[in-house]
C-alpha cells in the first residue's frame, strides 16, 4: 500500500487531507509539526510527503529542504500545500525542492489526483 506522510499544524486541514487520501486507498501518517514530520520520514520512509508551507516550528519549505538534503529522504516526492498562491510563493516552493504545489482551498479530487501522480512509480 502506498504511504503518504501529511504534515500540517491545522487539525482541520490535517483531518480533511487524511480522509481524502485514505478514501483513495492510501496509507496515511499525520503529524502536526515540521520537526515531527522529519522524524516520521526517517522512522518509516513514505512514498510521498504532503507538507503545509506555513507552520510555526519549522515551515514546509524548511522541511522540504531538510528532506532533500538527506540522502535517505532525498527522493521522496513532495507536494506543498499553502494558502499563498502568488507566483513568487510557488517559485519558492519549487526552489526548496518540491515536486508539486497545491493552493488552498483545493478540491478533494485535485489533492488525490496530484498525490496519485507523485506516487504512481510506487503503486502496484
Amino acid at each position: 500500500m502506498t504511504s503518504v506522510l501529511v504534515v500540517d499544524d491545522d487539525p482541520t486541514i490535517l483531518q480533511i487531507v487524511e480522509t481524502v487520501l485514505r478514501s483513495g486507498g492510501l496509507d496515511v501518517d499525520t503529524r502536526s509539526t515540521g520537526r515531527d514530520g522529519l522524524v516520521a520520514a526517517h522512522e518509516r520512509l513514505p512514498d510521498c510527503a504532503v507538507l503545509d508551507v506555513s507552520m510555526p516550528d519549522m515551515t514546509g519549505l524548511e522541511v522540504c529542504r531538510a528532506l532533500r538534503d538527506d540522502v535517505e529522504t532525498a527522493d521522496i516526492p513532495i507536494l506543498l500545500l499553502t494558502g499563498r498562491g502568488q507566483w513568487l510563493d510557488v517559485a519558492s516552493g519549487f526552489d526548496a525542492g518540491a515536486d508539486d504545489y497545491l493552493v488552498k482551498p483545493f478540491t478533494a479530487q485535485d489533492l488525490l489526483t496530484r498525490v496519485e501522480a507523485l506516487t504512481a512509480p510506487f503503486a502496484g
